[in-house]
């Protein structure tokens, strides 16, 4: 996975169009675009306002790894989406989970 892909990744777990982005940085969408493509490069400033609006750490975004801190940072986004669901779904995947488990 590329930085690209892991800044796509990141901006759909927290829940952000690109647009959304584009605004909240000061870019233009197409820049995101760009970005999220791997047609354009991220500078050190931009890494670090990804990095702070997704929640996720530079090192993470840049090398895949997680951050000194152990944080797994996929574990992370996942337990935002887990948050975000209904507690009936959020049952049924646990239920899921076990099975896949044994």
């Amino acid at each position: 996975m590329t930085t690209a892909d892991r800044l796509r990744e990141a901006r759909i777990a927290a829940g952000l169009s690109q647009g959304q982005v584009a605004r909240k940085l000061g870019m233009h969408r197409p820049t995101v675009t760009e970005i999220e493509a791997g047609r354009r490069k991220v500078s050190a400033d931009e890494l670090q306002t990804f990095s702070t609006l997704y929640g996720v750490s530079i090192e993470w975004i840049v090398s895949g790894t997680a951050a000194e801190t152990g944080t797994d940072e996929r574990l992370m986004m996942a337990a935002r989406e887990l948050s975000k669901m209904k507690p009936e779904d959020l049952d049924r995947l646990m239920k899921m989970l076990l099975m896949l488990r044994k």
